[in-house]
């Protein structure tokens, strides 16, 4: 039997593995199919927000995981909503589809009302090839694009942040057309570079850069990013950043773990939560659509 068969066949004790390692999985509503003609999230270049979770137990059929959040904030996700999940180990990746149960009864061993979420536990996972690594004959991801920017002054984030927000909110309104997103609203940062968001997790980012600008994220640490969710949010979200850790994988391109860094402007984390608050609203209902 062909090694990648056989790996994909034993696909729970990889995920036994990543559990007792204290590992995590990722997942993303499954809105796509359910969407309806009209709508915005029916575009078939809208991104997949991928949540990055820690799985905290499993049983014949369910795997149990941490609240999905973002900004140190939970995320509200509707029982019975359809997901795409991946399961990674070293440089391969399944992907799989599941439904959310909703929440764990009991305390959390980590404080508060839950212990975590619950998810259907998948008939069968299917690997993804090395250079599309989140296509499978089922389904099909698209990670958010990301503009990023080496940070030179943090403290010249303000104006910048407070900008966006007065862009996104104007377009939210129907009070602006848009033509405040350009070169005036950055701070002061240095060259370019561009990368996708991977996921997101409670208190930062997952990014993928390619080896194009590979040496650009390499060389950068603190950052300023824009996070490209259109059209559901209508102006890529601004935020800033730490990279504060990077490897390479087999095509050579750089993977970054980022954290949120709301330290020169406090205020900005309620924006950006808001915003992704408002990104699962309108997704999640197409998810739980196609469940029903």
């Amino acid at each position: 039997m062909p090694a990648q068969r056989s790996r994909t066949e034993r696909w729970r004790e990889s995920l036994q593995q990543i559990y007792q390692r204290g590992g995590g999985i990722e997942f993303t509503l499954d809105s796509h199919r359910a969407a309806a003609p009209g709508n915005a999230a029916h575009h078939a270049d809208v991104p997949d927000l991928m949540w990055r979770v820690r799985v905290i137990g499993l049983s014949e059929s369910e795997i149990l995981v941490e609240h999905a959040g973002a900004a140190g904030v939970s995320v509200p996700l509707s029982p019975g909503s359809d997901i795409i999940g991946v399961l990674a180990v070293g440089q391969n990746r399944w992907m799989f589809q599941s439904r959310l149960l909703g929440p764990a009864d009991g305390a959390s061993p980590w404080g508060g009302a839950s212990r975590g979420l619950r998810l259907a536990m998948p008939h069968k996972v299917e690997r993804c090839p090395r250079r599309d690594f989140l296509r499978v004959s089922t389904a099909e991801l698209h990670l958010p694009k990301v503009e990023c920017w080496p940070l030179l002054n943090p403290m010249s984030v303000s104006l910048a942040e407070a900008a966006n927000r007065v862009v996104i909110h104007g377009l939210e309104a129907g009070t602006s057309d848009g033509s405040g997103i350009g070169q005036s609203t950055l701070p002061e940062v240095g060259p370019r570079f561009h990368g996708q968001l991977m996921n997101i997790g409670g208190g930062g980012l997952g990014l993928i850069f390619s080896k194009e600008d590979a040496s650009a994220a390499d060389r950068c640490r603190l950052v300023w990013m824009r996070i490209d969710l259109r059209p559901i949010i209508p102006a890529p979200l601004a935020v800033t950043a730490r990279l504060v850790h990077k490897h390479l994988d087999s095509e050579q391109n750089v993977i970054a773990g980022a954290a949120f860094d709301f330290s020169f402007n406090q205020s900005h984390r309620d924006f950006v939560v808001e915003q992704i608050l408002r990104y699962v609203d309108t997704v999640a209902p197409l998810a739980h659509a196609k469940a029903a």
